[in-house]
């Protein structure tokens, strides 16, 4: 059973995501762009300092927080499927689509996964240490060295998928103005009838 939204202006309608996608997706852009301002101001800063550890607690804690956002967001989109593809939309744009979708959730479950691994090897009694004197569960399953340049390297791939998926909604929404344009709440539909 699906619950997106249909919204007819002129001509075909415009089939959105329901608002319960659209939060988790806006949440889910939150979460990764202060992720990716602290996983940076902290990679900069200098070690074994207070504020680099504070900072890093915090960026542990967002990336406990990004993997359980998007476990619940596959849950709910497995539960309630995303709105159809406009039927103009070229079968080129539609396999982009489908497949950058993939690669997103892989990167966004897998990303605070390896990171996980990486402090692993340095847990204490089998927790790892978030901020509010949370804990999660350590992963000690491989090479804590490896897994942090893993987990760099997937850094670099969700910063490219970002710029990616804002470049393609940009081109939907300002260029094309096709009916994928819409699809998204809040943002308005500029398709051309």
């Amino acid at each position: 059973m699906s619950d997106y939204m249909v919204e007819r202006t002129t001509g075909e309608a415009t089939v959105r995501y329901s608002h319960g996608a659209a939060t988790f997706h806006w949440l889910t852009v939150v979460l990764v762009l202060a992720q990716i301002y602290v996983g940076f101001t902290f990679h900069d800063m200098a070690r074994g300092t207070p504020e680099r550890t504070e900072m890093f607690m915090v960026h542990k804690t967002l990336g406990a927080t990004i993997l359980i956002v998007t476990l619940l967001r596959l849950g709910y989109r497995l539960i309630n499927p995303p709105p159809p593809y406009p039927s103009d939309m070229p079968k080129w744009d539609r396999f982009i689509a489908v497949w950058s979708h993939r690669v997103v959730y892989t990167v966004l479950i897998a990303l605070p996964l390896t990171g996980l691994i990486a402090v692993s090897d340095r847990a204490k009694d089998g927790w790892v240490d978030l901020i509010w004197g949370l804990r999660i569960p350590a992963l000690p399953i491989g090479d804590g060295e490896l897994f942090g340049e893993i987990h760099e390297v997937l850094v670099w791939t969700t910063v490219a998928l970002l710029v990616i998926h804002v470049a393609a909604a940009i081109y939907h929404h300002l260029i094309v103005r096709d009916a994928a344009s819409g699809r998204m709440p809040p943002l308005p539909s500029t398709r051309r009838d």
